[in-house]
């Protein structure tokens, strides 16, 4: 099990109030295969220095959580696929040392 840090950026259509359950049914995959959700801190809606999909702010979450590396490509994929995700950038924490 490593220790990986997460940064996604939602769709700024989706509503804040709701982002926190929303973003916890999309991350069931860690502790489905074993993993641990560490810390969930969602940034709110940000401004981008360019535009991603002729969108021009996004609500920004990272993730810090415990997995195998398995696990953390499946998750990356599952939240690939999801719609309202518009970027993710998946770091290895203990990769440094």
């Amino acid at each position: 099990m490593r220790k990986y840090e997460m940064v996604v950026i939602l769709d700024p259509s989706v509503d804040e109030r709701t982002v926190t359950g929303t973003f916890e049914k999309l991350v069931q995959v860690i502790p489905t295969e074993g993993g641990t959700v560490d810390e969930v801190d969602v940034w709110g809606k940000r401004k981008f220095a360019y535009e991603i999909d002729k969108k021009s702010e996004g609500i920004y979450i990272v993730l810090q959580f415990t997995a195998t590396s398995a696990t953390a490509q499946e998750l990356d994929r599952q939240l690939g696929l999801n719609e309202s995700v518009l970027r993710t950038k998946l770091m290895r924490l203990d990769a440094a040392k």
